[in-house]
């Protein structure tokens, strides 16, 4: 079963890319992003790629301009995800064939990145716009637009910002940071799962 769950690995390096993408994808998360403004992303990007077998969606986080998303496609990741909303990203990663998933605070971004061909909202920082801000946009955004809460939401929260309409979650230091343990991650990620199944 595929949850909308993102892993965001910030900061993971390629000698621990290849294990962590096998623990994340053992506890039901199969959604994994390496922000660019990690070391060396492109390398543990290609380790998870090879890792996954095509068992999830393996992309970059923190993409910010056309050339890292030509670079991404000729590695086979699976989706691109920004904090911002670039209509030249946007467009770049659909003719490379993968998920978009930008990011955007507001209605006149969302409908933007929605008409640029967007696959789904990244709500960032999520902590600011909130469940109440989500609600208030997803009462006049297509009723089949995936949004994703990013900074702020997490398994105490889940199921407020389901209510509110979000459909799924990316989950950064909650589930990871430099130097966490494969074995600390994968029981985080098992808790996210379970914290996700329980609201969904």
């Amino acid at each position: 079963m595929s949850r909308p769950l993102i892993a965001i690995l910030r900061g993971i390096t390629p000698a621990d890319a290849a294990a962590m993408t096998e623990a994340l994808l053992d506890a039901g998360i199969d959604r994994i992003e390496v922000p660019l403004n990690s070391p060396e992303p492109f390398d543990s990007i290609a380790r998870m790629l090879d890792a996954a077998q095509g068992r999830g969606t393996i992309g970059a986080g923190t993409v910010l301009n056309p050339d890292d998303v030509l670079r991404l496609g000729q590695l086979g990741a699976g989706m691109v995800v920004s904090p911002d909303m670039n209509p030249r990203v946007i467009v770049a990663t659909k003719q490379a064939g993968m998920l978009s998933y930008p990011g955007v605070m507001t209605p006149t971004e969302a409908f933007a990145a929605l008409r640029n061909g967007a696959d789904g909202l990244k709500l960032f920082p999520a902590s600011l716009i909130g469940p109440a801000g989500l609600k208030a946009m997803a009462a006049v955004l297509p009723a089949e637009t995936q949004t994703f809460a990013v900074g702020g939401a997490g398994p105490d929260n889940f199921a407020e910002w389901m209510a509110a309409g979000a459909t799924g979650f990316g989950i950064g230091t909650a589930l990871y940071t430099p130097g966490r343990s494969v074995a600390d991650t994968a029981a985080r990620a098992r808790d996210l799962v379970a914290a996700f199944d329980g609201c969904a």
